[in-house]
């Protein structure tokens, strides 16, 4: 893993993001000490898949109701 100074990071961008393209990692500093790591980004190949849980659940028609006494006491820790 390369690590470069953040001066040499602004100055050679463009030839640092072709690197990363090939797979290298680099890590750029700051007075020594690293403070970030430049890699190449990967997408999710997967697509969404919208409604795959659809008809598996349900909301009880009670909800949106207060909680019994002991079980709000329990949630506060007052109980």
């Amino acid at each position: 893993m390369k690590i470069v100074n953040v001066h040499e990071a602004k100055t050679h961008l463009s030839r640092l993001l072709e690197q990363v393209e090939h797979g290298e990692d680099i890590v750029i500093a700051r007075s020594g000490t690293p403070v970030a790591r430049l890699v190449r980004f990967a997408s999710d190949p997967r697509p969404a898949l919208l409604g795959i849980y659809q008809g598996q659940g349900w909301i009880s028609d009670d909800f949106n109701e207060p909680l019994p006494d002991e079980i709000q006491a329990t949630f506060e820790g007052t109980g």
